[in-house]
C-alpha cells in the first residue's frame, strides 16, 4: 500500500505516462500523412476531352513515357497510402499488381483483349466512383479530383507493376 504522503507523486507519474502515451499515438497518426486527395498536373499529356474513354490511351504510343512518369507520382500521392508503395499491398487493400492477372495467361487473343477491357472498365469505375458496402467506404471516389488523364496515367504505371507469375 502506498502511503498517503506519496500519492501525489504517484498520481503525477501516472499522468505523465498517460500524456506521453497520448503524444506518441498522435505522432503515429500524423505519420500516416495527409489523407486529402491530391490533384495531378497532366498538362504535358495529350488532353482527352470530356468524353471518358473505355481503354487506356497511354498504354502504348508517344505519350506512354510521360504518362508513366505522371502516373507513378500520382499513384504515390493518392493511392500508395492504402495500396502500398510500388503497388505492393500490405494485405488490407487490393494488391493492384494483380489487378489483371486473370487476363495475362489467356491463350485466346480475343478473350484476352475482352478480359483486359473488362479490367479497365472496373478500374476506371472504381477510381471514379469509389467503392462502398453496407454504408462503409472502402475506397473514396476520385472523380472531380483526378482527371481522366491522371487516372489513365495511374493505370499506365500499374501496368508496369504487374506481378509476373
Amino acid at each position: 500500500m502506498i502511503p498517503k504522503s506519496e500519492w501525489r507523486s504517484v498520481t503525477t507519474w501516472v499522468a505523465a505516462v498517460a500524456v506521453a502515451g497520448l503524444s506518441l499515438v498522435s505522432i503515429l497518426a500524423m505519420a500516416h500523412g495527409d489523407v486529402v486527395p491530391q490533384s495531378v498536373d497532366t498538362h504535358t499529356l495529350p488532353q482527352l476531352g470530356p468524353q471518358w474513354l473505355d481503354t487506356n490511351p497511354y498504354s502504348t504510343g508517344p505519350a506512354h513515357d510521360e504518362a508513366l512518369r505522371i502516373g507513378k507520382s500520382a499513384y504515390n500521392q493518392n493511392c500508395a497510402r492504402c495500396h502500398g508503395l510500388e503497388a505492393i499491398s500490405g494485405g488490407i487493400s487490393p494488391d493492384l499488381r494483380k489487378l489483371d492477372n486473370d487476363c495475362t495467361d489467356m491463350a485466346d487473343r480475343a478473350k484476352k483483349e475482352a478480359c483486359y477491357a473488362e479490367i479497365q472498365e472496373y478500374f476506371l469505375s472504381t477510381v471514379r466512383r469509389g467503392r462502398a458496402r453496407d454504408g462503409r467506404v472502402y475506397m473514396p471516389p476520385f472523380e472531380g479530383i483526378l482527371t481522366q488523364e491522371a487516372m489513365w496515367s495511374i493505370k499506365t504505371y500499374l501496368e508496369t507493376r504487374r506481378e509476373s507469375r
